[in-house]
């Protein structure tokens, strides 16, 4: 669920947030006409243009509640900073304004420095009076609406319990129905077991109960469907919990195709927006590496071409976005140039690698090439590290959601590389530790957990004793 279970007077909370947004512009106008009569400035057009500019820009002082924190229950001083920090950035696009039209110049800057300097007090003081408000509101009694869950189950009580722990949702729980007895389910409280599923029916009509939650496994769908039958008979909002969490998901979220409900079990972090930082990010960096890096590789390319016979350049195949081939770019460290269907990975004393290699391959100057990758978009900076073809398609056969980490682009370095499973993967084991990182990282992407792995990176190609 996307949304906070409605309130019972959602309607005048809705009105209450309308004013809220109102409140930024008719006090920023009316502190600016009060300013100018006191200082004896006339309010002439020029005034009344950056009053509609205000009311068209005040949006920006309304902080958007989310799902997990809501506006009117933050801690007053981080919603001070907030408001502050948000009135800095109106007055810098004003100014911009300002600058590009030549329009600034026409204004008192008495008025505008004064004005600009003791608006967000009002703000501030009417930003409090305003969440108290909108609290009285939420907390009154009448507020509250209660809920029972159908099935007892992990994801329910999981549930039952975040409930309880935001009141802010303003859902009270009254308990549980299964038919599964109280020692057999290992309920803490008595109390929270009210029933079997059967006296569900009564006691929502009974109890004036405003909320079903229906958590009953997948497999009890004939069950599910006799529930909901017996509950037409109520008044009560039912939601249908879906215990999905059985399954391994990779950033799972709600939505619709064409009006029809669907629930994302495995997907890509990188959707809609986030995919065009994490883009940017990989091209405004690798571009700047490769420009600061060029005297750099010049220089390990001609001592590569200089210490041993074969190409600069080593390509390997590899699997990438969506298990697709690319070709991965390194500076050549060994005596051969291996990628056929059985690849012999490197070792501690390898007598394959050259000494130029060894130099390399402890400082990962080796892999400065695959910025090349990253700018023509097969890689990225961070990401699940690419394997050869043939590794690929060994450990594909023997460890369950191997493949998934190719949902994203390989990368450079990853999750698993800063935290130890970097180098020769001895066993399957070793591997199976790689992957678990790999699938975390899909997880929990965001672009400072990049920014926190390329920092790990950086400090960590002075002192891997993986790299060899």
């Amino acid at each position: 669920m996307t949304q906070p279970i409605v309130y019972k007077h959602s309607q005048s909370i809705a009105l209450l947030t309308l004013l809220g947004g109102a409140l930024p512009a008719v006090v920023s106008i009316a502190m600016l006409y009060t300013i100018a009569g006191l200082l004896e400035v006339s309010f002439v057009t020029r005034y009344v243009v950056l009053s509609v500019l205000l009311a068209i820009l005040s949006p920006l002082l309304v902080q958007q509640p989310d799902v997990s924190s809501i506006q009117m229950l933050a801690r007053r001083g981080s919603a001070a900073a907030g408001l502050l920090l948000r009135w800095v950035a109106l007055l810098a696009i004003l100014l911009c304004i300002g600058y590009v039209t030549k329009f600034s110049e026409d204004f008192s800057r008495r008025v505008i420095l004064t004005w600009a300097v003791l608006t967000p007090v009002p703000l501030l003081l009417l930003n409090l009076v305003f969440n108290e408000v909108m609290r009285r509101v939420i907390f009154s009694p009448g507020n509250a609406r209660t809920a029972v869950f159908a099935g007892y189950t992990d994801v329910s009580v999981s549930l039952a319990k975040r409930l309880r722990d935001n009141p802010e949702i303003c859902i009270r729980v009254a308990g549980f129905f299964d038919d599964r007895s109280a020692e057999r389910l290992g309920v803490q409280q008595e109390s929270e077991l009210l029933g079997g599923l059967s006296e569900l029916a009564a006691y929502v009509k009974a109890h004036g109960v405003d909320v079903i939650f229906v958590a009953l496994p997948m497999r009890h769908v004939q069950r599910v469907l006799d529930l909901l039958d017996e509950l037409h008979d109520t008044t009560a909002s039912i939601y249908y919990v879906p215990d999905v969490f059985i399954f391994d998901l990779i950033q799972s979220r709600t939505g619709e195709i064409l009006g029809m409900p669907v629930v994302a079990m495995c997907e890509t972090p990188f959707f809609g927006n986030r995919g065009l930082v994490k883009r940017m990010m990989d091209l405004a960096i690798s571009s700047l590496a490769v420009l600061v890096l060029a005297p750099l590789l010049l220089a390990i390319a001609l001592l590569v071409k200089l210490t041993s016979p074969g190409p600069v350049i080593f390509k390997q195949r590899r699997y990438g976005l969506d298990g697709q081939e690319i070709h991965v770019r390194k500076f050549r460290t060994m005596t051969v140039v291996e990628d056929g269907a059985k690849i012999r990975q490197a070792t501690r004393d390898d007598g394959r690698i050259t000494r130029l290699g060894r130099i390399l391959r402890r400082y990962s100057l080796d892999e400065l090439p695959q910025f090349f990758n990253v700018i023509d978009g097969s890689m990225s900076l961070v990401g699940p590290r690419p394997h050869a073809v043939a590794h690929n398609e060994e450990y594909r056969r023997v460890i369950k959601g191997y493949m998934v980490r190719h949902k994203v682009l390989p990368g450079m370095t990853g999750l698993a590389q800063v935290s130890g499973c970097r180098g020769e993967t001895r066993t399957l084991d070793d591997m199976k530790a790689r992957i678990v990182y790999d699938l975390e990282y899909l997880r929990s992407w965001s672009p400072l957990l990049d920014l926190k792995i390329i920092a790990r990176t950086a400090v960590l190609l002075f002192n891997d004793h993986k790299a060899y």
